[in-house]
């Protein structure tokens, strides 16, 4: 039996290249053709296709936004997206909406066509390209954060919030309601622990890791 797909995007050169590789396995049933995200949900409704091979960038309605339509009408078929897009925040907000699977048109075809045999038996195949960004937002995300201010105090903070909005030692007394004395001993505290060189370093520390909006836990 074979594999129904439908296939979306813009270009209907593209679509027809494609379609002339699925065609020649013997394996596939190309049931639909769209240019466009409203078409392709209309056609997935009416005839419930086993895969579809999408392309994000479309006019009108988003790729990502197709995707979630489409399987709202055809939750049974297999997304797999087919771009010429790298971008990571776009592959995945893809995979985030539903698709399955992540090729791009730099493939060759028979490598494609072998990648769409092994999607439509239920692997899920991710190109290496958006598959080493994924691993790496993983990495990120199972790696503890570090607090980089951990070492300070509560008036340290204070004082080097103060220094990377600009004040003088004066303004930081008067602001703080403490002596320059102390505004200069909290600054040579706080370049020791944070292995800084001269304030300079400090403000450019203070804005890099997002002092501003800094809260601990």
């Amino acid at each position: 039996m074979k594999t129904t797909v439908l296939l979306v995007d813009d270009h209907a050169i593209v679509r027809q290249g494609i379609r002339s590789l699925l065609d020649i396995t013997g394996e596939f049933d190309v049931i639909g053709e769209a240019g466009d995200g409203q078409t392709a949900i209309e056609l997935a409704q009416a005839s419930k296709p086993a895969l579809v091979l999408l392309d994000l960038m479309m006019p009108g309605l988003s790729g990502v936004e197709t995707i979630k339509r489409l399987l709202e009408v055809s939750p049974g078929s297999q997304i797999a997206v087919l771009s010429s897009t790298e971008e990571d925040e776009l592959a995945f907000a893809a995979i985030e909406a539903g698709a399955q699977s992540f090729l791009v048109k730099t493939m060759l075809g028979d490598e494609l066509i072998d990648m769409i045999r092994r999607i439509a038996r239920g692997e899920v195949i991710i190109h290496s390209f958006i598959a080493s960004k994924l691993l790496k937002v993983v990495r990120e995300i199972r790696e503890p954060k570090v607090d980089p201010f951990k070492e300070l105090t509560e008036r340290e903070l204070d004082v080097l919030r103060e220094l990377a909005s600009g004040g003088s030692n004066v303004r930081i007394a008067t602001s703080l309601n403490i002596s320059e004395k102390t505004v200069k001993s909290h600054i040579s505290s706080l370049l020791s622990k944070l292995e800084l060189a001269d304030r300079t370093e400090a403000v450019a520390f203070a804005w890099k890791q997002g002092l501003m909006t800094h809260h601990r836990p």
